[in-house]
């Protein structure tokens, strides 16, 4: 018999019909550890990766209630900055007793004491980065027949505690700045700025 003889007669596994039918053009088999590769992947993706994001979101609530707190001292600054400007452009009213007269749209026309556009509007409207100001406690004085303020109490609170931050804020004239641990208005403990 010669080899190129194809028929296999009387010899096992000598032919082409014996072997295993080739793969069509372009088609190959996935090797066992393709597979296991793609199991341990859907395995991190649906365990893993949860649990991840289980820990990281209060962790991210964290951070978002500090910048907050943050955001919310830098305001108290800004106020405190635009009731000086107000004392100095009015003397004869003294300091605001409103935000809204701290604020005013410049579009509206020239500044006046009931508009005085030394502040943001988003500030002037009282909610601002998750707080909650307040401009209150307002001292006057009374001269020649108008009354000037000598003194004021700026608040700012969470508008959720807790969620939109921990602690609240207060400050007045003197521009010392204090908190409440608890998130509200009774400001005892002096703020360390880092």
């Amino acid at each position: 018999m010669n080899e190129t003889d194809t028929s296999g007669a009387g010899n096992p596994g000598s032919g082409f019909q014996d072997q295993a039918p080739a793969p069509a053009s372009g088609a190959r088999r996935i090797p066992i550890f393709v597979w296991v590769l793609i199991g341990v992947a859907v395995f991190i993706f649906l365990c893993i990766i949860p649990i991840v994001v289980l820990i990281a979101i209060p962790t991210l609530g964290s951070v978002k209630n500090h910048a907050n707190e943050s955001a919310a001292i830098h305001s108290l600054g800004a106020i405190q900055q635009a009731e000086l400007m107000y004392s100095v452009t009015y003397p004869s009213r003294g300091y605001a007793c409103s935000l809204r007269a701290l604020g005013g749209d410049p579009s509206a026309g020239p500044s006046s004491a009931d508009a005085a556009q030394l502040m943001p509007a988003d500030l002037a409207s009282g909610t601002k980065s998750g707080y909650i100001f307040h401009l209150n406690n307002c001292a006057k004085v009374s001269l020649h027949g108008s009354d000037r303020v000598t003194g004021y109490t700026v608040t700012a609170v969470p508008v959720t505690p807790g969620k939109t931050g921990h602690r609240g804020f207060c400050s007045d004239e003197s521009g010392v700045i204090k908190y409440d641990p608890t998130g509200g208005a009774n400001c005892i403990q002096p703020l360390e700025l880092q």
